[in-house]
């Protein structure tokens, strides 16, 4: 099947070009303009093991790319009309979706486990919205650390100190098509919240891996390095990724009746509240995202819901039916996008299938007032649940299951393998 040539904007004469790898993270290559209606009609080669390497870029043999196959290539195609970059004169930006050399979907593509979710609720005649709220450091490039003191959140004062970099990131990504609603200082100082509007949950998806990316470039351009780590600092806020889902028909939410959740809206929490904990290793990836689970600090300890209540998991946000929607508030920031919406719109879907009921409301103290199950409090509780329930498998399919399985291993190996700055202190000179 010949594939559409895809116009680039006038004056652009490079595009940057790629798909979101295990983490999220976008990888891929810088193609000349000259060279783009070749890469549209027969795609770009890259290797298939970006699906398949962790945060630090090492590799593992697994079945799709290997030593025993010689480390397959695929080819990405663009999904979307690259968009020129503000601050890159003559140079665009555009996300792409990856075929193996049989020209099928590559089967370890994290984008695909969204996509088969959201065909689902095609089926059902359904359409699943999806905005963002992802929280990040901006840090000095050579301590490593905030170069602001003290917190600040919401601070008006603290706003302007950081307009120099926060304005350009609200400017720039709206200008290539993210639709941002908002940013603030949130809880540490460094640290900021930007808000990206509700949209198609793909796109959603896909505005978040191009987001981080574009974060962290504008950031060094204006002398920080921007990070998506979910606890740098263990005296200091974690940052998270908040999820706002909606599911619409016919032009509608169909979560609401008369401002409030109604019973769909109500069968969806109920789903994402069943396996929220077992889904748990797919939205906080690394040992160090579960330092984030601890009481009193925004972060859900348990998989309980209420009514516009931030100590909970799930957060029923209601008013204009336009509004109505839940809040998920468990993930860390650096977690994959198309893994998390995908086992959170599987469970709610399943939630609406079997017409399941959510427990109890948590109205007051989640944290001391709740008998909801807790959620796993680090990685190795977390892969025992996943193990233990399957769901997860069932939603990402053996190949990307697997993949995020042998990751998170091996990061609980390297971390327990160190010994720390923390226990020289406290035992070199003591013992």
């Amino acid at each position: 099947m010949t594939k559409p040539i895809i116009p680039l904007p006038e004056g652009i004469k490079t595009v940057v070009f790629g798909t979101g790898d295990i983490n999220g993270v976008m990888r891929g290559k810088r193609i000349p303009a000259a060279h783009w209606d070749t890469i549209c009609e027969d795609g770009c080669a890259i290797i298939a093991a970006i699906y398949a390497m962790d945060m630090t870029c090492d590799i593992w043999d697994t079945p799709y790319c290997s030593f025993g196959n010689g480390y397959v290539d695929m080819h990405i195609y663009p999904s979307t009309t690259p968009v020129p970059i503000p601050w890159e004169p003559g140079v665009a930006m555009c996300l792409g979706y990856s075929e193996g050399m049989d020209h099928k979907p590559v089967p370890i593509d994290p984008r695909q486990v969204l996509i088969r979710q959201l065909e689902r609720a095609k089926e059902m005649g359904l359409e699943i919205q999806v905005g963002s709220e992802l929280e990040f450091y901006l840090l000095d490039p050579e301590t490593k650390l905030p170069r602001q003191k003290g917190i600040q959140v919401y601070g008006i004062n603290r706003q302007s100190e950081m307009e120099h970099v926060l304005g350009p990131i609200r400017d720039d990504l709206i200008e290539m098509g993210i639709p941002i609603e908002q940013s603030n200082p949130e809880y540490a100082a460094g640290q900021a919240e930007v808000n990206v509007r509700y949209s198609e949950a793909l796109s959603s998806a896909d505005n978040v891996v191009l987001f981080r990316t574009l974060v962290k470039e504008i950031a060094q351009k204006h002398g920080y390095i921007a990070t998506f780590m979910a606890k740098p600092f263990i005296d200091e806020a974690g940052s998270g990724f908040h999820t706002h889902y909606s599911v619409w028909k016919d032009g509608k939410n169909a979560f609401a009746e008369n401002g409030k959740l109604n019973e769909l809206g109500m069968s969806f929490l109920a789903g994402m509240q069943k396996r929220i904990g077992s889904t748990s290793f797919v939205s906080s990836t690394t040992p160090n995202a579960y330092r984030r689970r601890q009481p009193y600090t925004f972060c859900p300890v348990n998989a309980s819901w209420g009514h516009d209540n931030r100590t909970v998991a799930l957060r029923v946000i209601e008013g204009t039916d336009k509004a109505v929607r839940v809040e998920k508030r468990d993930a860390s920031a650096d977690c994959n996008p198309y893994y998390l919406l995908a086992c959170d719109i599987a469970a709610g879907l399943d939630g609406i299938e079997q017409g399941m009921k959510p427990g109890p409301a948590t109205e007051g103290d989640a944290y001391s007032e709740c008998d909801d199950p807790a959620l796993p409090l680090n990685l190795r509780d977390a892969i025992d649940a996943a193990e233990a329930d399957g769901f997860v498998r069932g939603v990402l399919g053996d190949g990307c299951y697997d993949i995020l399985i042998e990751q998170a291993r091996r990061e609980i190996a390297f971390v327990e393998h160190q010994v720390t700055d923390v226990e020289r202190d406290r035992y070199l000179g003591n013992l």
